[in-house]
């Protein structure tokens, strides 16, 4: 079978090509299948109309037109759309229903409809996209939220088929009227890599052999800062040798927030930032921990979310403390892979931090059984071969 896959944005820096769309178009080649990705590289331009291969699997770079946003918004999406058609694929799946690859999309349900020959299309769903979701966080124009907030129900009403990435999706899909049989459960999950090099970390980083780590691995906007700045102060009373990495870069300048806290609360000592780091060098990042946290305010954007970054921290062999939110319920087998926590209730993961990082043994213990659970229910191979049968089923309708 021959796929195209869809993508919302370029490869960099952003992670939905790398962390959903790689990996399993990688397993799906494996399988005997094949995928090209055609992604709109506004988020790099440097790569306009430049087609690359990435682990075996050919990425087409869409040449970005001249103009605005605004106005090379149908050209951009028409360009998708010749590209799709020109690979004459048996499948065409969208990531993400918004955007210009919304409007390619859009387009090809429309003329199917009216009896052209189009290939079949699916919409995978990682995130809510419209009305109390990613529109919120993004400076949008109130006629970009909405075209997102429409094409999102629009799309999935319209589409032969419908992945979602969380259990929330799932449920707020069914809630548009799509009907359950279209509707296929695809979390993220992961590859087995082999784990990275913490030691050579630490050294950089200036962090001592023997000191416990804590690892924050994020984005930021997840949770209130002033929840995590009460997190880090608890820690710190309790345990003052142990120190915390943060990896990951905020959108509004979390960082400067952070580390004013870390002075006036008074744990600058213990804080390291290490800032957005190269995707490649990630393992070795993870492997200084000791123990990850993963904060979620339980808003609708979170409980939707499929966290890319819990999956890497689990199949790292990481014990993870993760707010009971959402997606995290599923990755998270709570008291004997990691813990659990309530968002409403910092005390709570301060609390399960310190214990762990007191009790080494229950806490590798924890990591290498979080690993075994990741890698043996959350696996792309699995879900690849689900997800073909998927296709199938819908094709024979």
């Amino acid at each position: 079978m021959k796929m195209v896959f869809l993508a919302p944005f370029g490869i960099r820096p952003k992670g939905t090509v790398i962390a959903r769309m790689l990996p399993l178009a990688v397993e799906l080649q494996k399988l005997g299948h094949v995928v090209t990705i055609i992604a709109p590289p506004y988020t790099n331009p440097e790569d306009s109309g430049k087609t690359e291969m990435l682990r075996g699997v050919r990425l087409l770079n869409v040449r970005l037109p001249q103009g605005g946003k605004a106005q090379g918004a149908l050209p951009l999406a028409w360009r998708m759309f010749q590209a799709a058609l020109a690979e004459k694929a048996d499948i065409v799946h969208l990531f993400k229903p918004k955007g210009y690859g919304g409007l390619a999309a859009m387009l090809m349900i429309s003329l199917r409809r009216f009896g052209a020959a189009m290939p079949p299309l699916f919409v995978d769903t990682d995130d809510w996209e419209g009305t109390g979701g990613m529109n919120e966080l993004h400076a949008y124009s109130q006629a970009e939220k909405r075209l997102f907030a429409f094409q999102e129900k629009w799309l999935s009403r319209h589409a032969l088929g419908i992945t979602v990435a969380s259990r929330e999706l799932e449920r707020l899909t069914r809630e548009m009227g799509v009907p359950a049989e279209s509707i296929f459960y695809l979390p993220n999950c992961v590859e087995d890599v082999p784990p990275g090099d913490g030691v050579c970390v630490r050294k950089k980083l200036g962090i001592e052999s023997n000191a416990p780590v804590v690892l924050l691995y994020t984005r930021f906007f997840e949770f209130s800062q002033e929840r995590l700045h009460g997190i880090l102060a608890g820690i710190h009373v309790r345990l003052p040798e142990a120190r915390f990495l943060v990896v990951g870069k905020g959108r509004h300048n979390e960082e400067e927030e952070l580390l004013s806290a870390s002075r006036s609360i008074g744990f600058a000592s213990a804080l390291v930032m290490a800032g957005w780091v190269e995707p490649q060098d990630i393992p070795d990042y993870l492997a200084t921990a000791d123990v990850a946290i993963y904060p979620l305010d339980d808003t609708l954007v979170n409980r939707a979310k499929c966290p890319a970054k819990l999956t890497e921290l689990i199949r790292a062999g990481i014990p993870v403390v993760a707010d009971r939110v959402g997606q995290t319920k599923e990755y998270v087998n709570d008291g004997i892979s990691g813990f659990l926590s309530d968002p409403i209730v910092g005390e709570t993961m301060v609390e399960r931090v310190v214990a762990l990082l007191q009790d080494r043994n229950r806490s590798r213990l924890m990591g290498k059984e979080g690993r075994i659970y990741m890698m043996s229910y959350f696996n792309w191979n699995y879900f690849a071969i689900r997800l073909i049968e998927v296709y199938n089923s819908k094709l024979q309708l």
